[in-house]
């Protein structure tokens, strides 16, 4: 028996012996590059035992990259995705003629010979030398097998790619070595499994199983003896003999597969004669890859969660870690994505919204006291044609997660404006005069101990001009009276709203600071629908916020084995008291019922939310929620070009939108389907008195209005906004922002930029 090495390896009189033999016969090796048989002699020259046994004495071998599956919450398959397709397979699932067709045209002698074929190396040497060219190769399967481990290696990498393809006697040499330690390490049975799960077979298609699923949408243990053969022929070169866009080479290349089985005796001469005169017999299956083919419109929802894998420290120290491993799949998904929710979202964004419309839509969905995101959707689908306004932007998220820079949410951000006053000691009965028309209060105190100056004048308007006060919160917050407001920021400050905001998860959606300025308590500040829907289902878990999250949990299959991954938990704190969201949830129930927002309303369910217009109406608002369910709609151009008046959506003429006209509905529409069968709690509500002036409404009566205070026309002025009020149910709300006031006004390049004035 021959002397090994305390590590298993050859000894270095054994390793000599291959490592002249070899080099002596470098064309080998050599077959891919044609060397004359003169220079092949050199390299024995050239080389040395000791350079050999310098290189690294293991071959890596990376886990085969596989598919991923990502699973709704209850298990259902939303998408798979993958930078190979392929599902590794034990040898005894691949079909016996399957292994034979393989071994028969590509290294018939396998079995038989080491790591090197020594009679190929000599058959491919003399057929290259007289044409002058390479005619025949003499790679053996094992030796194939360490170069396809090599390409696996470099990933996507173009120029490791091409490192380990390139055509230099290193490489070869390199190859020889990894060849001769699988030859022992593994066995030929394991070679040959092997390399039939790493292989290319075209069409996206890596390891047979893929690729019988390709080409006859079966399992690689049910091929037939032509189909195999057409398999086996495929490899040399997937793209001249893919049977798909050249079927006639495909089968001429088959019939040789056949030929040579007949050959070397694995089939008979009548077998063979048989298999060649049969069809392809295609069955053809598209590759089914990527966020794209997310089942219920999920592609955004599927595109969140590849951006939590990527940009989450828990999945890996470094961006190119976390890479590696989604790359190399095999993963097992299991989101939190509702699929009634998700259905929900989608029935009601078709039913409102068109895909042609000049703007689209996005909603999110959240389960308040678990961060749980149960649902996302667009109007404008998941894809990369751009003339069917399809897109790859998502909409409901913030730019650093896929999204764009955001949009600004009106009256929507009232209600945190309200919680930090509530929270800071104030009562809710708290009384401004909240004229039609004022300047902005001056100074008003914002973090750091600065002030904030109205230096340049500007004014601002409620609604209309019969919306005069004074105001308790109540119907201020019921109205969304845009001068009240203003005075309660300029009574409690900056700071504490900004605070608030922080504490609820809310930030702009661009990655920018906050503004200082007293127009954030009209929502000027561009956030995304996921962080607003996020916020509000604060006030419905009584206070307590939770960080969002879409993945449940992952299992991770790599070379036989499962395991489990951790994955990012959500944080819950609480933002606020338990009294002070109940007292919101009191003040927003009102805006359903009795103000802005009625048109979203869930009628015997209790709901809560509030309705936002923004400035030019590029954007209209319904954020809402129930105590165990909260979502957000937005509405608007994502380019933020088109305004909302005199436009067509989802097929329906508006003079102008508002937020409870238009994302009103929408919202009611999509959160009644996603609560079907489930339970209906009651908020818990406080008392707040509603000592109204009688006096104060003549002339007004009880109308409502689907419009918002959060509306503006510009005057051309330093950024101002000009005196718009009309009167009636919609009219043109418009106050006057000066210069410098608003920040984040660019687009970003991927979403809504917004900006007052402009």
């Amino acid at each position: 028996m021959p002397n090994k090495r305390s590590g298993g390896g050859l000894s270095p009189t054994q390793q000599a012996a291959k490592f002249l033999g070899v080099s002596v016969l470098a064309g080998a090796v050599m077959a891919g590059i044609a060397l004359p048989a003169v220079g092949a002699l050199g390299l024995a020259a050239k080389g040395s035992v000791e350079g050999f046994d310098e290189l690294p004495a293991n071959l890596k071998r990376p886990p085969l990259s596989q598919r991923t599956t990502i699973l709704d919450k209850e298990g259902g398959q939303i998408a798979t995705v993958y930078s190979r397709d392929r599902t590794v397979v034990e040898l005894k699932d691949i079909a016996p003629a399957m292994q034979k067709a393989i071994v028969a045209i590509e290294d018939s002698r396998f079995y038989v010979h080491g790591a090197v074929d020594l009679k190929g190396v000599l058959r491919a040497l003399n057929k290259n030398a007289q044409s002058g060219g390479v005619e025949q190769g003499a790679s053996t399967l094992t030796q194939q097998l360490v170069k396809n481990v090599a390409v696996e290696e470099a990933g996507d990498d173009p120029t490791k790619v091409a490192q380990a393809t390139q055509q230099t006697l290193g490489r070869k040499i390199r190859e020889l070595k990894y060849a001769i330690q699988l030859e022992e390490e593994l066995g030929k049975k394991k070679i040959l499994e092997n390399y039939l799960n790493i292989t290319f077979f075209g069409q996206q298609a890596y390891g047979v199983e893929a690729a019988a699923q390709r080409y006859f949408s079966k399992p690689a243990k049910d091929l037939e003896l032509d189909e195999a053969a057409l398999l086996a022929g495929i490899v040399q070169s997937p793209t001249r003999y893919d049977p798909i866009n050249d079927e006639a080479e495909a089968k001429k290349r088959r019939n040789l597969v056949l030929q040579r089985m007949a050959e070397v005796g694995d089939i008979s001469r009548a077998q063979a004669d048989k298999a060649k005169r049969a069809p392809l017999g295609l069955d053809v299956s598209k590759p089914n890859n990527g966020c794209i083919t997310a089942v219920k419109g999920a592609g955004f929802f599927c595109d969140y969660v590849r951006e939590v894998f990527l940009n989450d420290p828990v999945f890996g120290k470094s961006k190119e870690a976390r890479a590696k491993i989604w790359n190399q799949g095999g993963l097992t998904i299991r989101t939190t994505m509702d699929p009634q929710a998700q259905q929900s979202v989608q029935d009601s964004i078709k039913t409102h919204v068109k895909q042609s419309d000049d703007v689209a839509t996005a909603a999110s969905v959240v389960e308040p006291g678990t961060g749980k995101i149960l649902a996302m959707g667009q109007s404008r689908p998941y894809g990369i044609d751009t003339k069917q306004n399809e897109t790859t932007i998502n909409l409901s998220v913030d730019k650093d997660m896929g999204g764009g820079a955001g949009y600004q949410p009106g009256s929507t951000f009232k209600p945190i404006v309200a919680a930090a006053a509530i929270e800071d000691g104030m009562a809710p009965t708290k009384q401004y005069s909240s004229p039609y028309e004022m300047p902005y209060p001056s100074p008003i105190a914002a973090c750091d101990g600065k002030n904030w100056t109205n230096t340049e004048g500007a004014k601002l308007t409620n609604e209309n001009e019969s919306e005069v006060g004074p105001y308790r919160m109540k119907e201020a917050t019921a109205k969304s009276v845009n001068t009240y407001y203003v005075q309660l920021i300029a009574d409690i400050g900056i700071c504490p709203v900004t605070k608030m905001a922080g504490e609820m998860g809310v930030n702009r959606a661009d990655g920018g600071e906050m503004g200082q300025n007293p127009s954030i308590a009209l929502g000027t500040q561009e956030m995304s629908p996921l962080t607003m829907a996020n916020a509000y289902a604060t006030f419905a878990s009584r206070g307590m916020y939770c960080t969002p999250v879409a993945i449940e949990s992952i299992k991770q299959s790599v070379g036989g084995t499962t395991k489990s991954l951790d994955v990012p938990k959500s944080t819950c704190s609480r933002a606020m008291s338990e009294t002070t969201a109940d007292t919101m949830n009191t003040l927003l129930k009102g805006v359903v019922e009795d103000g802005t927002g009625t048109q979203a309303g869930l009628g015997s369910r209790p709901s809560a939310g509030k309705t936002g217009t923004t400035d030019f109406r590029y954007a209209a608002w319904f954020v809402g929620y129930t105590p165990n369910m909260a979502g957000a709609v937005w509405v608007g151009d994502p380019a933020h070009k088109r305004r909302m008046v005199d436009i067509s959506i989802g097929g329906n003429y508006y003079p102008k939108v508002y937020g409870g006209e238009v994302p009103g509905p929408i919202w009611r529409d999509m959160m009644s389907g996603a609560l079907v069968g489930k339970d209906a709690p009651d908020f818990n509500l406080i008392n707040i008195p509603d000592e109204r002036d009688r006096d104060r409404d003549r002339g007004r009566g009880k109308g409502r209005d689907n419009g918002d205070n959060n509306d503006n026309k510009g005057n051309g002025n330093n950024g101002g906004l000009v005196d718009g009020g009309t009167g009636g149910d919609f009219p043109t709300p418009s106050f006057s922002i000066p210069e410098g006031f608003i920040q984040g006004q660019g687009n970003g390049g991927r979403g809504n930029g917004g900006g007052f004035g402009g």
